[in-house]
């Protein structure tokens, strides 16, 4: 929706037409169902459609780490990490280069046979995510915010809920209900996840309530996350998010979800800590 050409110049994603990837290897980090066994095949794309103030993959997003690789060398990754034990191909910030992706899963099937995951901050349009249907098996959407001026000051989106819950109903209708294989890896659906904010914990319960109203019952699983960290790179202006949540914020949120009956994953908070952000450099695989 920026209008421009890449091919010519960078979108508002701050990436040209050519695919660069921050990392490409085993995830461990991720929800129970998703990491599973050896870990998601992640491949981490430099550059987001998003600009977020607390952004902890800063180094990507917006340092624009990483190595230009072609589409042939991006399905050669996914068949990689396939080799390697990956249960899934994980595939992080994936937005501005949908049409490249879409290439490389085609140049992959039948070889590909393990889930597809689409990681998204969920600033999505729905004509996207529908490009998207009998490619990706799991949608792993963000709704970080409720109000338009939060989603304004932290990431310059007024919309951000506006795009991100139309996308998301759309990413349920391709799911479905969770689909799990025999030893409890998620092989379908939707994960809706929600990093709880310094100060923004009653903003997280109507992200909570707009799930359990548009949603049947065990339809998606939410995945509240405790692991904000402020870091160095926070601008001054933003005081308010320089600490990490509390425990009653956290918990309040977590009890709330219990209260709607929501089923999903509830982070614990060490997780709130620097060494779990991944390390990014020029090469494409760590």
């Amino acid at each position: 929706m920026c209008g421009v050409d890449r091919t010519k110049t960078v979108g508002a994603c701050r990436m040209p037409a050519q695919v660069r990837i921050g990392r490409a290897g085993l995830h461990l980090w991720e929800e129970p169902c998703i990491a599973h066994k050896n870990g998601a095949g992640t491949v981490f794309f430099t550059g987001c459609n998003l600009h977020c103030v607390y952004c902890q993959n800063h180094a990507i997003s917006n340092e624009l780490r990483g190595r230009e690789i072609t589409t042939q060398e991006l399905a050669d990754t996914f068949l990689s990490l396939q080799e390697q034990g990956a249960d899934n191909i994980n595939l992080v910030t994936p937005t501005h280069y949908v049409p490249d992706i879409l290439h490389a899963l085609d140049l992959v099937r039948g070889r590909l046979t393990i889930p597809v995951v689409y990681n998204t901050g969920g600033y999505e349009n729905v004509e996207t995510i529908r490009a998207l249907d009998g490619y990706v098996d799991i949608y792993l959407p963000d709704i970080k915010y409720y109000e338009s001026e939060t989603a304004l000051r932290y990431s310059h989106a007024a919309d951000y809920f506006e795009k991100a819950s139309a996308a998301v109903v759309e990413m349920v209708r391709q799911t479905g209900s969770p689909v799990y294989s025999e030893d409890g890896g998620l092989k379908r659906g939707t994960v809706i996840r929600h990093l709880v904010l310094p100060g923004h914990r009653k903003e997280a319960m109507r992200i909570l309530d707009w799930i359990r109203g548009t949603f049947a019952p065990a339809e998606v699983l939410v995945s509240l996350m405790s692991q904000y960290t402020p870091l160095a790179t926070l601008p001054a202006e933003y005081r308010e998010l320089n600490r990490r949540i509390t425990s009653f914020e956290y918990d309040s949120v977590v009890d709330y979800a219990d209260e709607l009956g929501l089923d999903g994953f509830m982070q614990e908070k060490s997780s709130a800590v620097e060494a779990y952000i991944p390390e990014f450099n020029e090469g494409a695989h760590n």
